[in-house]
């Protein structure tokens, strides 16, 4: 069904009054923060995304979860993200926090909304709380969590519903680390084999230029402005390049040391 433009806030109004009745409603933040960890002991680095609409903050979360998660090397599909995002329609959004820990393989979605009261009934086919109002967004047909579960289960993975402290739900899904790869022999350390073809381009016209963001990347090497954005994000999550806002990034000491391998490789 196709839905007519609006902002999220009028939409999420809209769908809490419906649930409500049609009683007036409190005001609703539209606003979810993506919480990316870097490691365990490192405060996280907060995004908050609004987006344009109801649709496109969800498929914005979706990506952008989806995006960080795999630049960090973890290896939950997508389609399990976008299934759990959705979810986060039956909480209007309220609060909603999305952090990214374990090197992406571990993705915790929390909310303040109403909760789930039967999270076993929740897991099984079929079972769905979707209104009408929420059906012009979401499918609504209950196989959102199950599909999650299963696949991660397929995967050796997890997928698990906990109250949230002050009300609402909180999901976490969970992979096992993959293995890790045999190091380089000793004495050797790792080079710029480790980076791709694009990847090192970005990083020479990062350090021709100083500073450069997805546009002027895309520009310069032909390619999308999504696929710019991913391999940026890629390289900071090997902390070749840093943020200085504006979208714009630099090198780090780091990417300096590999820009030079680069060069004398």
């Amino acid at each position: 069904m196709s839905v007519e433009p609006t902002t999220i806030r009028d939409a999420l109004r809209r769908l809490r009054e419906a649930a409500r009745g049609g009683a007036e409603d409190a005001e609703v933040d539209p606003e979810v923060r993506l919480a990316v960890y870097d490691s365990p002991l490192a405060t996280p680095r907060v995004i908050s995304l609004t987006g344009g609409d109801l649709k496109a903050l969800i498929d914005d979360l979706a990506t952008t979860t989806y995006t960080h998660s795999q630049a960090r090397g973890g290896r939950i599909p997508f389609v399990v993200i976008r299934e759990i995002v959705e979810n986060l329609i039956h909480a209007y959004f309220h609060n909603a926090v999305i952090s990214i820990l374990d090197d992406g393989n571990t993705i915790r979605i929390a909310d303040q909304g109403p909760g789930i009261r039967d999270k076993e009934r929740a897991l099984l086919p079929g079972f769905t709380t979707a209104s009408a109002e929420m059906r012009r967004y979401i499918r609504g047909v209950g196989s959102g969590l199950p599909v999650a579960r299963e696949q991660l289960a397929f995967l050796g993975g997890t997928l698990t519903l906990e109250d949230n402290l002050d009300g609402g739900t909180v999901v976490t899904l969970s992979l096992a680390r993959p293995a890790a790869p045999p190091g380089p022999p000793a004495g050797r350390r790792p080079g710029p084999a480790e980076l791709t073809s694009r990847q090192k381009k970005i990083l020479l016209l990062i350090g021709e230029l100083g500073a450069a963001g997805p546009t002027s990347i895309a520009k310069e090497l032909d390619i999308s402005h999504s696929t710019a954005y991913r391999e940026l994000v890629a390289l900071e999550s090997l902390g070749l390049v840093q943020h200085r806002g504006s979208g714009k990034r630099t090198l780090t000491e780091n990417g300096i040391a590999q820009l030079g391998a680069i060069f004398t490789s």
